[in-house]
């Protein structure tokens, strides 16, 4: 490494500014791969609740009952039944 930077009469070229943007692309690679994996999954937090996929028919249900499809009666008789098939009651969890 000395040798490197001794090279000629001039000292160290323009070179060695390539050891700090290495670090720095390896510092912004690091925490790159932390936001696009680990830290992802603590964003929601524990004292959320739990979200619904948009496509399950819970949702869909939800969202036909808010665009006007189905009256008030319809969209909780149904919601009853779809908790108890696909609910979070049916996986373990409180309802």
């Amino acid at each position: 490494m000395q040798i490197l930077a001794n090279i000629g009469d001039g000292g160290p070229g323009p070179w060695i500014l390539l050891f700090p943007v290495i670090w720095a692309l390896v510092i912004g690679g690091g925490i790159a791969l932390l936001r696009r994996t680990v830290w992802r999954g603590r964003r929601g937090g524990s004292w959320r609740q739990p979200t619904v996929e948009n496509d399950s028919p819970i949702a869909v249900l939800g969202h036909r009952f808010a665009s006007g499809e189905i009256d008030e009666d319809g969209y909780w008789c149904r919601l009853s039944v779809l908790n108890e098939e696909f609910g979070r009651s049916a996986k373990g969890g409180g309802a």
